[in-house]
């Protein structure tokens, strides 16, 4: 059985029609190939129970802990992902990111399923940086080939988890640092490996050139023309690829709850 995929603008994002509950090895590995042509994917109408979930993300890869929340109870390795009614601050993850930039091992894969969902509710802004690397001009790619970014947990983006954090917190949340190339193979091709929430400097090049080099950086790899919006809707799955996109929550109100695994190759 093949998948059916429709792609997105800019052949960024596709969506995918497939019954989670009854994927193979076959389908497992159509998905992963859309992922890397397209860098993220959606399924809609997805009633899955929590358990249904986990068995279909472990066939994408091996589960890994978010360190910064505790899981849903009774299902390790999911994550609650929420807004509430009376919250004040920032969306949780509002603002571009790639998850989990400042662990040693990045996850590859994120899964995040729309558990309550308002109509027109918030959307999430995914960036291809894939592209956005190759629309950069050959001397600023030899410039960067080689260069390292550091990662911590407690950049710009990590204010927006705060009102989760101190209902059910870990405990962790300013320990983690971490230094990845900025420039990764995804498959055949290279992609921009920044995260503005959470890249702090660039290794070696001096305090007064990594601000400048990471703020023209953050400014490209945000570009309009890079972008693609994804709207939610309740059982709907998103997965999206960390190394090849990054991403941001829409700023909105009320009451919003979504299950995430995050997960390795």
């Amino acid at each position: 059985m093949n998948i059916k995929v429709e792609p997105f603008k800019n052949n960024i994002g596709a969506s995918i029609s497939s019954d989670l509950k009854l994927v193979d090895s076959k389908i497992i590995d159509q998905i992963k190939e859309t992922l890397n042509n397209y860098g993220f994917v959606c399924f809609r109408d997805q009633n899955l129970e929590p358990g249904e979930y986990l068995k279909f993300a472990e066939q994408l890869g091996k589960i890994k802990e978010y360190p910064m929340l505790k899981d849903l109870e009774n299902y390790k390795g999911i994550t609650v992902v929420e807004r509430k009614e009376d919250d004040k601050g920032k969306s949780y993850g509002e603002g571009w990111h790639t998850d989990s930039s400042y662990l040693e091992k990045t996850p590859k894969y994120t899964c995040l399923m729309g558990k309550i969902v308002k109509r027109d509710q918030g959307q999430t802004l995914f960036a291809s940086q894939l592209a956005s690397y190759e629309a950069l001009d050959q001397e600023t790619k030899d410039k960067i080939q080689n260069l390292v970014g550091i990662f911590s947990s407690a950049g710009p983006i990590s204010v927006t988890r705060l009102e989760r954090e101190a209902e059910r917190g870990t405990g962790k949340s300013k320990d983690f640092i971490a230094e990845h190339p900025i420039v990764k193979k995804v498959g055949s091709r290279k992609a921009l490996y920044l995260s503005p929430g959470h890249t702090i400097a660039i290794k070696d090049l001096g305090e007064e050139n990594s601000k400048e080099l990471l703020k023209f950086l953050f400014n490209h790899q945000t570009k309009k023309e890079f972008q693609n919006s994804f709207f939610w809707e309740k059982n709907t799955i998103v997965i999206w690829d960390n190394h090849s996109v990054i991403h941001s929550a829409t700023p909105f109100q009320g009451r919003r709850m979504m299950h995430r695994i995050i997960l390795d190759a």
